[in-house]
């Protein structure tokens, strides 16, 4: 990867990967890069390193949530703390992948209803028929979409795409690369701008 593409690796249930989805196209077109969008599951990320959910450590946990909030105010986005979380995120990051792969024209309604979904409407995307309402008002066919994260490539593909990210240091969502720079946080966009501005 050159300095003039970032890859995005991100799930959706990080709210952190929440807001900085809000500002990694702006980001991108403004400095002339190219973005990649890399769906990968955080769980199988914490399970590797050793990792877990800042919700788990009570202090942290608030502290974090006004603090994504602070910065939804500073990004100028909307952003509400989601009251099923944590939500199993597994079949949305295959319906992410599954997209990316077999239908990539329909990829980033999906990744955009998804994230409204968790992280401004407050839905429970614990619930299959959520999920599939969400869905369906975004104009995406559910059943073709559950169809597709249960074939064998999808799911193949979401595993090695979570294992490189492992591989080359990644132990958080969000994670952005600038070739071999690793940036963690939607606090940290300000360094992915610099690099790929250099």
């Amino acid at each position: 990867m050159t300095n003039k593409t970032v890859e995005f690796f991100f799930d959706f249930g990080s709210p952190a990967a929440y807001l900085a989805y809000t500002q990694m196209p702006r980001i991108a077109q403004e400095t002339g890069a190219e973005l990649v969008w890399r769906p990968f599951l955080l769980g199988g990320v914490f399970q590797a390193t050793g990792n877990r959910s800042p919700v788990e450590v009570p202090a942290k946990g608030v502290y974090m949530i006004n603090d994504l909030m602070r910065y939804a105010a500073r990004y100028g986005v909307t952003h509400r703390h989601n009251p099923h979380f944590p939500i199993n995120t597994l079949m949305l990051m295959r319906g992410a992948i599954g997209l990316q792969m077999h239908a990539p024209d329909l990829f980033e309604r999906y990744v955009d209803a998804i994230f409204r979904a968790m992280w401004i409407d407050g839905r429970n995307m614990n619930d299959p028929a959520t999920v599939g309402a969400v869905l369906q008002e975004a104009g995406l066919d559910a059943g073709k979409l559950l169809a597709l994260t249960a074939q064998p490539d999808v799911k193949d593909r979401l595993k090695a795409v979570t294992q490189e990210a492992i591989e080359r240091g990644a132990f958080g969502a969000p994670t952005m690369f600038v070739g071999d720079q690793m940036f963690w946080g939607q606090d940290r966009l300000d360094f992915v701008r610099e690099a790929l501005a250099a």
